[in-house]
């Protein structure tokens, strides 16, 4: 499915360009001080963008690496993130955003960001961007299998990297410990490996499975409607069969013998069955009228699916966070326009609907912080790993703001802010890049709890298998 993305976004590059384009030129940084309604002072683009530049050096927190720790050393390794528990004290969630999936920086940053609130802050559940069922059942065999192992079975094959990879080593270094870094996912697409059912006790039910996974992914990637449709029954029977065998007692127990690492694996495998009743029932059909409107130029029912999914991956983690582990404090790691607070507020996104973040309810965004990463020049990859440049910075945007700081690392609260005139730029409509080249016009406040930018990033060193299904 990441290459379909990955499509998807060359095909309507050029609308974001050009809707970023038009909002860039209405955005120019000009401000007037008025009392009563008289304007009396006039500031041009150039002295604004000074005033914001010299805001962002005084208040700006410059982190001292984005290196993961060492679990070994001691010491005061994350006095550069102190920062973050008076912002983080009352919070339950915190996301973890990035403007893209191919950057090697963001996965450093993020796997110390993660290590510190684990370690500091008791934030013991960690929630991928990947599948409910993939991420549940590498968990359960985290403290036995390698480190790589549990990252390929977990996450989608754009985060199996040489810098993501010290996360899951720390995850399994975690294991005989206290409170040991649970890890799980939230998404219900299709992800390699796909559920072959090794652990049903019924070889027979497990074929069977096997055949239905493989006939659904490739029906969500053709056009066959009506095929679909006569099968559809039967496909959705088989997932009620093994979703009826995995809720015996004998099955939990046999679970528990394969899976030691995970206590809450059955009731896990029961709602990624449950997920993949609904994509069954929904989903591939979302995806079949998509495939056929894209190839006419129609991408209704592209932003169709990308908001059943984000439903979908909300409803997953609210599950997760009141119903599986009501008492503990979560990490969720996924791209920022996931996790931002008014996704379809953004003007030029290539996806102008509701996502996962804006649909949190009101009392559970009370309780998160989100944060966005972006880089400020570079080079990055896409879904299917292909390195591209980062544009150029446009003056006055976001990253060339907070550029200003003259740190490679640079944090900046924006929820805890006043307005003034040093800070406006955060309360206003600016210029940033997704994606690194896909301009947007959006309210960094609204948005975000905070920014984390990366002066300079480069593609991630990937680990790959000798097929390219991974990153799908």
């Amino acid at each position: 499915m990441w290459l379909m993305i990955k499509n998807r976004l060359a095909a309507i590059a050029l609308t974001a360009s050009v809707l970023g384009s038009s909002v860039l030129a209405g955005s120019s940084a000009y401000a007037a001080e008025t009392i009563q309604g008289q304007v009396t002072e006039v500031r041009t683009s150039t002295e604004v963008i000074a005033e914001w530049e010299s805001w962002t050096r005084d208040h700006a927190n410059k982190l001292d690496t984005i290196q993961p720790a060492d679990i070994n050393a001691g010491g005061e390794q994350f006095k550069d993130l102190e920062m973050l528990k008076p912002l983080l004290k009352d919070k339950r969630i915190v996301f973890l955003g990035e403007s893209s999936h191919g950057v090697s920086e963001f996965n450093l940053a993020k796997t110390r960001l993660i290590q510190f609130l684990h370690q500091e802050m008791g934030y013991n559940v960690l929630a991928f961007e990947s599948g409910l069922g993939n991420a549940s059942l590498a968990y359960g065999q985290s403290g036995s299998q390698s480190a790589e192992q549990t990252m390929k079975n977990s996450v989608f094959g754009v985060w199996w990297t040489q810098e993501t990879l010290p996360l899951f080593e720390y995850i399994k270094s975690t294991q005989t410990t206290e409170d040991p870094l649970i890890l799980t996912g939230f998404d219900m697409q299709f992800q390699y490996p796909h559920l072959n059912g090794s652990w049903l006790e019924d070889e027979k039910l497990a074929q069977r499975l096997q055949e239905v996974e493989k006939k659904m992914i490739e029906y969500s990637l053709g056009i066959d409607l009506k095929a679909y449709q006569q099968e559809k029954a039967p496909l959705i029977q088989v997932y009620e069969d093994v979703l009826k065998a995995v809720q015996t007692e004998a099955s939990h127990a046999h679970l528990m013998e394969l899976y030691p690492d995970n206590p809450k694996l059955p009731v896990l495998l029961e709602r990624t069955l449950l997920n993949r009743i609904d994509v069954a029932k929904e989903y591939v059909e979302l995806c079949i009228n998509m495939n056929i409107g894209m190839a006419e130029g129609e991408y209704t029912w592209f932003l169709k699916t990308m908001e059943w999914r984000d439903q979908v991956m909300l409803d997953n983690l609210m599950w997760l966070a009141n119903d599986v582990y009501p008492k503990e404090k979560f990490i969720v790691w996924g791209h920022n326009d996931h996790v931002r607070k008014a996704h379809s507020e953004v003007i030029g996104t290539p996806y102008p609907v509701k996502f996962m973040g804006e649909m949190l309810p009101e009392e559970m965004k009370e309780q998160s912080y989100v944060l966005g990463l972006y880089p400020a020049s570079g080079t990055m990859a896409d879904n299917s790993g292909q390195i591209y440049d980062i544009l150029p910075l446009q003056p006055g945007s976001i990253e060339s703001i907070l550029s200003a700081s003259g740190s490679p690392y640079t944090f900046i609260d924006l929820r805890y802010q006043i307005k003034d005139q040093g800070n406006s730029w955060m309360f206003e409509p600016r210029y940033t890049y997704s994606w690194g080249t896909l301009p947007e016009n959006l309210i960094a406040r609204d948005q975000y709890d905070g920014i984390l930018l990366i002066d300079n990033v480069t593609p991630p060193e990937y680990i790959r298998l000798s097929s390219s299904k991974a990153m799908e």
